[in-house]
């Protein structure tokens, strides 16, 4: 999983983002988040992936149509200020097109919307937050969390080892 990841990345860092590239971005981060939730589909509500000696990560889908979904993912960790979640990101996955898309992104006190244009500004924008979040796709899957729908009643799911 990890060498797949690296040999995308060293394919895609040396090149400047274009329409065709985001794509090919959009698609590597589906198949990582099929990977992380295989039945995406079937799934209503809240889960908690645990995985022991790391945080909890957390799934909320938001909805659910013909060819699409919209999914919360976070961490929740301790502050001073409370349970912050970071990084905390909405995500359109796109099941017809075997894509996703990051729609908002917070990390660290900020908040990082995607644009609707694909050009620059637009697209590098995109490809910024795509990429933060394939990244953090990788290292989950790498890690072993998973979202498995029937996992645990109360719509609750528990990480398993790496499949």
């Amino acid at each position: 999983m990890h060498s797949a990841w690296r040999q995308f990345l060293h394919a895609t860092l040396d090149r400047r983002p274009n329409v065709g590239r985001l794509v090919e971005l959009c698609e590597h981060n589906y198949e990582l988040l099929q990977r992380l939730m295989p039945a995406l589909k079937d799934m209503r509500g809240q889960y908690t992936a645990e995985l022991s000696g790391h945080a909890d990560l957390h799934l909320d889908v938001l909805e659910h149509s013909r060819y699409t979904s919209l999914i919360h993912l976070t961490y929740y960790f301790e502050h001073a200020q409370g349970r912050q979640p970071e990084p905390d990101a909405v995500i359109r996955v796109y099941q017809d097109a075997r894509e996703l898309e990051v729609v908002e992104l917070h990390q660290a006190n900020s908040v990082l919307c995607a644009t609707p244009l694909y050009e620059v500004p637009g697209l590098d924008n995109k490809w910024q937050l795509n990429w933060f979040v394939g990244k953090w796709l990788a290292y989950c899957v790498g890690a072993g969390y998973r979202f498995h729908p029937t996992s645990r009643p109360a719509g609750i799911a528990v990480a398993g080892a790496a499949d």
